[in-house]
């Protein structure tokens, strides 16, 4: 929905009273989704709740952005984001019937950055599987920095553990299920250094967790030796 969202706010210059009856619309549902969050409601009241507000202010939408798509110019701003919205509804609308989903990709895209500001370090992994593994250790990564676990922590126990632990129970092994077994210290992540509190969000989100050294710059932003390590087939 952001993406959305974004296109109708930059459509604003050549059809402000369209592209503000639509940013208008798109507020109420991100005001739905903000009460979810206030009352922590878990997945299936989530989706409950969308369904008796949400959805009716989906509808609308729907009906608003067929009556006017006819009205505007294809290829101008606001008939961009018309035909974006409306190619894109089933995609759009599908948080509606499962609480797990967000409204939008955002937390996806946050994560992503490490990955976009290192990506001409991490260019050469060596060989198609050192690709894949580090792939999979992103992931993992990312994961644990949004549940707050300490990467290291995390993964240095898993290694540990793997080799002996039954095929049939490796979901346990997952961030999620690991953090529920070791609420202890050891595994919060420790606080940002104060060389760190004045970078930029997206470069802050970069820094492995339990890095307490200076950067001095973008540049010097170290990289994880286990990514290293697995980037060259190991």
């Amino acid at each position: 929905m952001a993406h959305a969202r974004r296109r109708f706010y930059e459509a604003q210059s050549s059809d402000l009273m369209r592209s503000t009856v639509m940013l208008a619309y798109i507020r109420l549902l991100y005001d739905v989704e903000r009460e979810a969050r206030e009352q922590k409601l878990k997945a299936e009241a989530r989706r409950a709740l969308r369904q008796e507000k949400s959805k009716p202010i989906l509808e609308d939408i729907r009906a608003y952005l067929e009556r006017e798509q006819p009205q505007v110019l294809p290829k101008s701003p606001e008939g961009e984001a018309f035909g974006y919205t409306l190619s894109n509804w089933k995609a759009l609308t599908r948080y509606g019937e499962d609480g797990d989903l967000e409204i939008d990709n955002n937390g996806a895209e946050r994560s992503l950055r490490g990955v976009a500001v290192g990506r001409k370090n991490w260019m050469f992994y060596g060989s198609d599987h050192g690709g894949r593994t580090a792939a999979v250790l992103t992931s993992l990564i990312a994961t644990c920095k949004r549940l707050h676990i300490d990467p290291f922590a995390y993964l240095r126990d898993l290694f540990a553990r793997i080799s002996d632990h039954p095929k049939n129970r490796l979901a346990q092994l997952l961030p999620d299920q690991w953090k529920a077994g070791h609420q202890s210290p050891a595994t919060c992540c420790p606080s940002t250094p104060e060389s760190h509190a004045n970078l930029p969000a997206h470069v802050r989100d970069c820094v492995p967790y339990g890095f307490t050294g200076r950067i001095r710059s973008v540049n010097a932003l170290p990289l994880p030796l286990f990514v290293l390590f697995f980037s060259k087939g190991h």
